[in-house]
């Protein structure tokens, strides 16, 4: 990486800010930007022209394949008659074998464009929705049907492709990452997909050292030795840098819960209150440096949260540092300027921000499937919130306005105007005040407030309950799915902006020190053994963890091998109970030579037809068997007659 200009590199402003195009264009971009160095020359695998040739060719298909509104069960259930495993072929072959990588990144490029016309034509929109789907479904089925797994997690998932608009190819996206921000569901919970998300989240595919945008296999896996993978580097994988956020976050709060049940009463910062705010002065840096470098579409629910908090504990380090200034003179006539005042409300402050230091520990406990799928749920409740917030907005805007004309009227009756604002939160809180509003120019407050009363709590919140009730319900009709799909977007989330030296916060801080002291001068290999000692001395409990575990995955790699297995597959060094019994020699079992394969297959149904159409054929069967002997009957009749006549 360039490092002629430290400052540049500080605030990223090396790194060219392309223009972003909405997500109904199909072109949604990385989270973060990748190197500098990479940045500017990364393209297209396939030639974007050619890419965008299959794309379209699979358009077509989709669109013979489904001509007309469908329901989506149709289309998603096995042995669809609509997505038959002739469409699924043919899709196959509209890259023919030397574009065949790029079909499934096609497909969910085609799965965009339904998206967009679905939103612009919203007469078509089911039809375009049943598209939409049929592409997530045929996608998944080549993804699980391709045998080459070496061939599908780096040439069918991770390679990058482009495609062509107006004339300028977009940036080089593949498929893993377009699954993700497109939230095809089904094609995230495939088999391949799940592997290689599992491979990126363990390390087993790394970033290339020269280029960062492309994956190899990780070749140390298989190395028994301690020392081999005590390795700074490792920490860039998922797995790892996911564990040092937890323990970061875990350090945080109990900084926090120190500071907080510590009050200083001299108002003096002590060890835990400093490390407390340069924690929070890392989080806050690594934030706006996001938002700077990938733009406003990366914030959601958890930046919001974040930034409540940030913003909580920088006013109370703002009060601690005002109170400072002041005098300790208890006896000053104003209140304000006394050290105390300031430092008690620098407390509040930093009291008040309790609930939001607990639930952001959730953010880093979204792995384990149970609160990875509430997560999943909470956000997409706090989504549906804004109908019920934009109409209830409305609502007491029209009726804020009314209480104050009448107040005004009646020659301010209530002479403050937070008392009406206070009784219709109050209301919206289900404690309704009807005495206030007596006093309104009767009877005309009172009806007034009666009508504000029921239209919050028995329609605006009976919708709100339906509308969370809804989402609870779509969820967990389909939580697998959903974590999975959270899961693989948490491991992208570490992959998709490579940076050579990974620094979480607030260990961010101390890259900063370290550009600004040593980066601008010193030559780019001793700065990054530089580098490679701070990480060390930063992560060392977490790197001696991971050379720990990784060192006992690689004797199972070993002992798998020593049985005949690959080892190429984490599945494959773990040895599971009913893997352990069928191996063993006493319960082995050989079906062909007993003839319980020949039972099974007997005794097993054709899924692949519905009972009716078996019914069907089978009756179709006999009709032909009786259509049969009918005309042998006739012609031996025929015979028989021909006979008598001849004699």
């Amino acid at each position: 990486m360039p490092r002629s200009n430290w400052v540049s590199r500080v605030v990223g402003w090396d790194r060219p800010r392309r223009e972003q195009p909405a997500w109904l264009h199909g072109d949604r971009q990385h989270l973060l930007p990748t190197h500098s160095h990479t940045d500017r020359h990364v393209v297209s695998t396939i030639p974007a022209a050619q890419v965008t040739k299959v794309a379209l060719k699979l358009r077509h298909l989709v669109e013979s394949a489904v001509p007309c509104d469908l329901d989506e069960s149709e289309i998603t259930r096995a042995h669809s008659s609509i997505i038959t495993p002739e469409v699924v072929q043919a899709a196959k072959e509209a890259g023919g074998s030397e574009y065949r990588a790029c079909v499934v990144f096609c497909l969910l490029i085609c799965k965009a464009w339904f998206r967009q016309q679905s939103v612009v034509e919203l007469w078509d929109a089911d039809l375009h929705r049943g598209r939409e789907v049929a592409c997530e479904v045929i996608a998944k089925k080549l993804i699980e049907t391709e045998d080459d797994t070496s061939f599908l997690l780096h040439n069918i998932l991770l390679q990058r492709y482009s495609i062509l608009v107006d004339g300028e190819p977009t940036y080089p996206a593949n498929a893993i990452e377009r699954a993700v921000d497109l939230h095809a569901v089904d094609v995230i919970t495939s088999s391949g997909y799940q592997k290689c998300v599992d491979h990126l989240w363990r390390g087993w595919l790394v970033q290339d050292e020269d280029n960062p945008t492309t994956f190899v296999d990780y070749a140390n896996r298989d190395k028994i030795s301690f020392f081999t993978h005590l390795d700074p580097d490792r920490i860039r994988v998922p797995r790892y840098q996911n564990a040092t956020q937890l323990l970061v976050t875990i350090a945080f709060l109990v900084l926090f819960t120190v500071a907080v049940n510590t009050p200083n009463p001299s108002g003096r910062l002590d060890v835990a209150e400093v490390l407390l705010y340069l924690f929070t002065l890392g989080f806050i840096c690594n934030e706006v440096t996001k938002v700077y470098k990938a733009g406003y579409r990366i914030l959601g629910f958890w930046n919001a949260v974040n930034g409540v908090l940030y913003t909580l504990i920088t006013a109370s380090f703002v009060l601690r540092m005002v109170g400072l200034g002041q005098p300790l003179d208890h006896g000053h006539e104003d209140p304000a300027h006394h050290r105390e005042f300031y430092r008690t409300l620098s407390y509040n402050f930093l009291a008040f921000s309790a609930p939001l230091f607990w639930c952001r520990l959730l953010l880093y406990l979204d792995t384990f499937r149970f609160f990875g799928a509430m997560l999943v749920v909470l956000k997409v409740m706090m989504k549906e919130s804004l109908i019920f917030f934009a109409l209830l907005a409305v609502v007491i805007v029209g009726f804020l306005q009314a209480f104050i004309g009448l107040d005004i009227v009646d020659d301010m009756a209530v002479d403050e105007y937070g008392v009406i604002i206070k009784a219709m939160a109050n209301a919206v809180m289900q404690s309704p005040e009807f005495d206030t509003f007596g006093r309104f120019s009767p009877p005309f407050g009172t009806l007034l407030y009666y009508f504000f009363t029921f239209i919050v709590m028995v329609i605006l919140l009976n919708v709100l309950i339906a509308l969370y009730n809804s989402a609870y319900e779509d969820i967990y009709q389909n939580a697998d799915a959903e974590f999975l799909a959270l899961f693989a977007h948490k491991t992208l989330q570490f992959v998709r902006a490579p940076d050579e030296n990974v620094y979480i916060p607030p260990f961010n801080l101390v890259e900063i020190v370290l550009i600004a002291l040593f980066g601008w001068w010193m030559p780019a290999g001793r700065f990054e053994q530089l580098n490679d000692a701070v990480m060390s001395c930063c992560y060392a409990p977490v790197m001696v963890a991971a050379a720990a575990y990784e060192s006992n995955v690689a004797r199972a790699i070993h002992r798998n091998r020593a049985r005949g297995g690959s080892g190429d597959d984490y599945d494959d060094v773990v040895d599971h109970e009913w893997e352990r019994v069928a191996c063993a020699p006493e319960t082995q079992v050989d079906f062909e030579a007993e003839g319980w394969d020949k039972v099974c297959e007997a005794a097993k149904s054709d899924i692949e037809v519905e009972p009716a159409v078996q019914e069907v054929r089978q009756l179709r069967a006999e009709v032909e068997e009786l259509k049969r002997m009918l005309a042998e009957i006739s012609r031996a009749v025929g015979a028989a007659a021909a006979g008598e006549e001849s004699k």
